[in-house]
């Protein structure tokens, strides 16, 4: 099996893991989502109504000409999870993305815990890859958001986002392969780390056997689990399986999802 091209992202869910196996307990509400409304929800009221006419126009054109169904979201808060596991299940909920291609993109801002994501669907994972997505946010997001251009940001990330989702699958994968040379060889000292972490977690495992085995509520230690074996199944080549995917809203007019499958793929960043 071959760690190639998303070393870092396999590391980190491995890490996260070990965090959720170990680490105590934290029992969580299901979060509730906000209602998909259109292209953009600025339930974070980050945008003015003239940015976001402007954007979902924009993101109407991006669906007609490639395909791509791309959404901004700003929250108004993350209720308590990591945005990772908020927006991998919104991602879901929402079922951005074709069902046919799973080309479905997140853009999310929690301005309240400083957090953004974009995450990926399936279908666009090979064009819009973990390195490039943590590429985007760090060069064209984080900066604006620094200093308090939420809108800038916001749509710096969106251009960024349409130029790959536009560009020819050659050049598209020629940009992907120049962002993954930094990191194409996975070194040995990740390796030990890995090695380390699957240690530390049986022996966890072992010491919650000896305390009788107690089950642990909410949190994202589930969905890290699965996660990080659909990461490892997945970089040996190709998508096998289905993973989630979210229902459908097409029946009652206007904007919606397709019912494309979210895997966890993207990247986040603080600011």
């Amino acid at each position: 099996m071959s760690f190639a091209g998303r070393p870092l992202a396999v590391l980190g869910l491995l890490l996260g893991l070990l965090f959720a196996v170990l680490a105590p307990a934290q029992a969580l509400a299901d979060p509730t989502f906000p209602a998909l409304s259109g292209r953009v929800v600025d339930e974070g009221r980050l945008l003015s109504p003239e940015a976001e006419t402007a954007l979902s126009a924009r993101l109407a054109s991006l669906e007609t000409d490639t395909g791509a169904q791309l959404v901004v979201v700003t929250l108004a808060g993350l209720q308590g999870y990591e945005i990772e596991d908020y927006g991998y299940r919104l991602g879901r909920h929402w079922g951005i993305g074709p069902a046919e291609t799973d080309k479905g993109v997140l853009l999310i801002v929690a301005p309240e815990e400083r957090k953004v994501r974009i995450e990926v669907g399936y279908g666009l994972e090979p064009v819009l890859t973990d390195a490039l997505s943590s590429q985007i946010i760090q060069t064209d997001i984080l900066p604006a958001f620094r200093v308090g251009g939420f809108e800038r940001g916001i749509n710096a990330g969106v251009d960024a986002i349409d130029s790959q989702l536009r560009l020819d699958p050659e050049a598209a994968e020629a940009r992907v392969a120049a962002v993954a040379d930094e990191e194409a060889e996975f070194p040995v000292g990740p390796m030990i780390v890995v090695a380390l972490v699957f240690l530390f977690i049986l022996i966890g495992l072992v010491r919650a056997a000896k305390a009788g085995g107690r089950k642990r509520r909410g949190g994202v230690g589930p969905i890290l689990v699965w996660t990080a074996l659909d990461a490892l199944s997945r970089s040996g080549g190709g998508r096998s399986g289905g993973g989630f995917s979210g229902g459908s809203f097409g029946g009652g007019g206007g904007f919606s999802g397709g019912g494309g499958s979210f895997g966890g793929g993207g990247a986040s960043g603080g600011w």
